[in-house]
C-alpha cells in the first residue's frame, strides 16, 4: 500500500488521479530544488506529471530540464506516496500519485525552460524542513538519514 502524507482527502470532492516522477538530486553537499513563483511561492522537488504515452523515466527527465534547467543521470527509485491537492494550472482537484527518485545532476543547459520556476540549491537538513509538502519533506528526512544516520 502507498503512503498518503499530507491533508487526508475532503469527502466533498471529486478527485482525479494524477501520476508524477519526482527527484532528490544531491550535488556536491547540496539539493537541486525548484521554486514554483505561483501564489504561494513553494519549494519543491523538481519532477511533475506523467504524460499520455510516457514513461515515469522519461517524464523524471523532462520535468527536471523544465525545471531546472538541468539533465540527470542514474536515477533510481526510492519510493512513492500519495497526496490530495487542488492544482491550480488545471484548476482541478487530484490525488496525486507521487513516485520519488534520486538521480545525479550531469550539468546545466540553461536556466529552467518551464516559466514560473527558479533552480536553487540547498543543504539537506534545510531542505527536508522547508520543502512545501510533507512527502518531499518525508523522503528529502529518508534519504539524509539513510547517508547520515
Amino acid at each position: 500500500m502507498i503512503p498518503r502524507l499530507g491533508e487526508p482527502p475532503r469527502r466533498s470532492i471529486r478527485y482525479g488521479l494524477r501520476m508524477g516522477a519526482y527527484a532528490i538530486l544531491p550535488r556536491n553537499g547540496r539539493l537541486l530544488l525548484t521554486l514554483q513563483d505561483e501564489s504561494p511561492p513553494e519549494l519543491q522537488l523538481p519532477g511533475g506529471g506523467i504524460d499520455p504515452g510516457e514513461s515515469p523515466l522519461q517524464a523524471l527527465h523532462r520535468e527536471v530540464y523544465e525545471e531546472t534547467g538541468w539533465i540527470i543521470a542514474a536515477p533510481r527509485r526510492l519510493g512513492a506516496f500519495r497526496r490530495f491537492a487542488y492544482m491550480p494550472e488545471y484548476d482541478k482537484w487530484a490525488e496525486k500519485l507521487c513516485v520519488i527518485y534520486t538521480a545525479r545532476p550531469v550539468r546545466p543547459l540553461g536556466p529552467p525552460a518551464e516559466a514560473g520556476h527558479t533552480a536553487l540549491w540547498m543543504p539537506p537538513e534545510e531542505a527536508a524542513r522547508v520543502l512545501g509538502n510533507p512527502g518531499d519533506r518525508h523522503f528529502v528526512r529518508t534519504y539524509v538519514m539513510r547517508r547520515h544516520p
